[in-house]
């Protein structure tokens, strides 16, 4: 087992990332969620527009003055970061806003580290550069909590390929993960997925995880012990130091990242997937009962970063130690001393499910499923707020919202895409009230949500009457 972080322990770590301290634990949950599986909901397992914060109503953005977002009475918001938005060094913002966070930068400053899905076309910027043809990876955004601005903002690492999620680190930076396996030499008739079989000309091997700092930028080198493989998201349990990561396939696993240094992932460590104990190769995307614990074992992967890579090669060797089989993974994040855990896709109606795992008694539970896609339909990106609730972004194909998942099993919308543009801003025309949202964070004072809306890539700080609920 890793050393642990003593400086950097619970309080220190919610500090940094701006889940509030004194958060009631999201585990008190699961009495009531759990009906909601499978269809089954009592009142407070349905999604209802009178529940949470209320019902939902256009709310301009002080920015720009357009309706953006409907959001519940006494809620506000504006907007940056847009993509087209000059950076420092007068470059403009990439697109494809995605996983981002919040960091304490002294005072009313936080920063926010943000990454940006795009496959290729070029890097984006000339350092820190890993690869000249990727064109992926991450801004950072200063933003004053007490006058609600945005100010400075710089490249912190490109030259990666579709960064979507990642997660925040007790040590102060945001480790950004690609969704691809694609590099020289790849094979795109043995792709994992439709998004490989586009494979363009990279000069490096993709599919790594980067530890991008808060206050500056990356080197720009993977850490390669944390495997190549189609990555989403990490969540980092700051006792231990032990990172947790998922993969967006349509059969993935969950895995864990043990570093050899605590707090130090470029030295190294072990990689392992989780099993279901007694029930090797168990397969949780379909049938799975909520609130029922499971005890879980790790599988050992043995070589995390092939030479040879296809889609699933990683995966691969997890299924054949009898790890668990998931449907396509997404976000991860950590709170309460527990680790929660998307899948986009999984559970009877295939609208999602969201998992609890335990890390200090080593064991998992279901805590809900979406019963249909009215209901919460393809969550992706998540964070726990500062008052207990999850926070879930939909990816889903027509009307996507920001749901809440409240400490008694409810759920509820609090914000809807209402991006319709025609020229008001960096000249993005169309209607992009179907795409998705990405990013949830929150400030370390609890009192901002920032969010992004992925295309045309808007970053949204919103504010209001947070005590009235969960979130």
């Amino acid at each position: 087992m890793p050393a642990t972080l003593p400086h950097l322990g619970r309080r220190a770590f919610l500090a940094l990332t701006g889940a509030a301290l004194g958060a009631a634990p999201f585990h008190a949950l699961s009495s009531r969620a759990a009906a909601a599986v499978r269809g089954q909901a009592p009142a407070g397992g349905r999604s209802r527009v009178d529940a949470g914060y209320g019902p939902l109503r256009p709310v301009r953005d002080e920015t720009t003055g357009l309706p953006l977002l409907h959001l519940p009475a006494g809620f506000r918001y504006l907007t940056f970061g847009w993509t087209g938005d000059p950076l420092a060094d007068g470059r403009p913002t990439p697109p494809a806003h995605d996983g981002m966070a919040a960091f304490a930068a002294g005072g009313s400053r936080v920063r926010l580290v943000r990454n940006h899905e795009v496959r290729s076309g070029g890097a984006f910027a000339d350092r820190p550069l890993y690869d000249e043809m990727g064109g992926g990876g991450t801004t950072t955004i200063e933003f004053d909590t007490a006058t609600g601005t945005a100010h400075d903002a710089w490249t912190s690492l490109a030259g990666t390929a579709v960064n979507c999620a990642g997660g925040p680190t007790p040590w102060g930076s945001w480790l950004t993960c690609e969704e691809t396996v694609s590099g020289p030499g790849f094979d795109p008739s043995l792709a994992s997925s439709l998004f490989e079989q586009d494979v363009p000309d990279y000069r490096r091997p993709h599919g790594y995880v980067f530890d991008v700092p808060a206050d500056g930028a990356a080197t720009a080198e993977p850490l390669r012990a944390m495997g190549r493989f189609v990555h989403e998201a990490v969540a980092v349990d700051p006792a231990t130091g032990i990172v947790y990561e998922t993969e967006d396939r349509g059969a993935s696993g969950f895995y864990r990242f043990l570093p050899n240094e605590a707090g130090n992932l470029a030295a190294g460590g072990r990689l392992e997937m989780l099993a279901i104990a007694g029930a090797p190769r168990s397969d949780l995307r379909r049938g799975q009962t909520a609130s029922t614990w499971r005890p879980v074992s790790w599988v050992p992967i043995d070589d995390p970063d092939p030479a040879e890579v296809t889609g699933h090669s990683v995966f691969a060797q997890g299924d054949a130690g009898g790890g668990a089989t998931f449907a396509r993974l997404e976000g991860t994040w950590y709170g309460g001393d527990r680790i929660f855990i998307v899948s986009t896709d999984g559970g009877e109606a295939e609208a999602g499910q969201v998992w609890e795992y335990d890390p200090g008694r080593e064991r998992l539970r279901l805590i809900f499923e979406s019963p249909g896609k009215d209901v919460l339909d393809m969550p992706d990106n998540i964070c726990v707020s500062p008052r207990g609730g999850l926070v879930l972004c939909e990816d889903g194909g027509t009307d996507n919202f920001v749901r809440g998942l409240a400490l008694d099993g409810e759920i509820f919308p609090f914000a809807r895409n209402n991006v319709v543009l025609d020229g008001e801003r960096n000249g993005f025309a169309g209607d992009f009230r179907a795409r998705e949202f990405a990013g949830a964070t929150y400030s370390p004072d609890g009192r901002w949500l920032f969010l992004n809306a992925q295309t045309p890539g808007i970053t949204f700080a919103v504010t209001g009457p947070w005590a009235g609920s969960s979130l």
